[in-house]
């Protein structure tokens, strides 16, 4: 594929549930190589936004494209080659409590050489692997030894990351990558984002109302609001956009075009 073609191309991407309209004509390009972060209050959709592209929600309409082909108009088994190429860390960090901290960071990778669609890999290899993993998190080794239970927040955070990358993923999905997060732990969650995003070449979407951490982490920046995205730009401008509506969020101010509910 040229530069020219987006590595994410989507085109009029709806999503309703039930009389709720959740996502209503996004159109989104994310070119190869770069990191996009899509900011946005609760509830404004960009959780769905990235469970459609996934593949675990259905869009109502509209097209998400890979490399430029339309994803949407797959089988679930044309499109696993598609989703094998992308890894993602989840905002609670979803790790497997039954699982060693080694486990879960190689669980993707074992789970693929068992159902062959990966290298075979031993659970000496895996452990070993993981372990190198855990280095490139700025994690000792040792701790692949360690239950999910044992470790702190930021750990299970550095964890997932590991995990996210175990596979050297093409595509790289954050899901609010430093909420339940202090400063300074966010401000290391997103260093590491950045180093493993250019570490290996990957392309990378991530979804937060955090604005320190989408400065830190984006090479551009969007809002999504009332299902739209409405507004894309630098991070450099996220705080003097000229933009109504992302001047409100960003700022953090109670007056002005997004309306707040304070009896919901």
């Amino acid at each position: 594929m040229t530069d020219t073609i987006p590595k994410i191309r989507i085109r009029g991407l709806k999503k309703a549930f039930g009389p709720k309209v959740v996502l209503d004509g996004v159109d989104l390009d994310v070119m190869g190589g770069t990191s996009f972060v899509v900011i946005g209050g609760s509830g404004t959709g960009k959780s769905v936004l990235l469970r459609c592209i996934l593949g675990l929600i259905t869009p109502d309409a509209g097209s998400i494209e890979i490399d430029g082909v339309d994803v949407t108009t797959l089988s679930p088994r044309q499109r696993e080659p598609y989703m094998a190429r992308i890894g993602m860390l989840f905002q609670n960090g979803a790790l497997f409590d039954s699982l060693s901290v080694w486990e879960n960071v190689t669980f993707g990778l074992i789970a693929a050489a068992r159902a062959g669609h990966g290298p075979r890999i031993t659970r000496a290899q895996a452990r070993e692997r993981a372990g190198a993993l855990l280095e490139q998190v700025g994690m000792d080794p040792a701790v692949g030894a360690l239950s999910p239970s044992e470790l702190s927040g930021g750990m299970q955070k550095r964890v997932g990351l590991a995990r996210a990358i175990a596979a050297r993923p093409e595509i790289l999905f954050f899901d609010e990558p430093t909420t339940g997060l202090d400063p300074i732990m966010g401000a290391v969650i997103d260093g590491l984002i950045v180093d493993c995003v250019r570490r290996l070449g990957s392309t990378a979407i991530a979804i937060t109302h955090d604005m320190a951490s989408a400065q830190r982490i984006g090479d551009q920046v969007g809002m999504l609001y009332e299902g739209r995205m409405i507004w894309q730009g630098s991070p450099s401008t996220l705080f003097d956009s000229g933009n109504p509506v992302v001047d409100q969020f960003t700022h953090g101010r109670r007056e002005g075009p997004i309306k707040v509910d304070v009896r919901s």
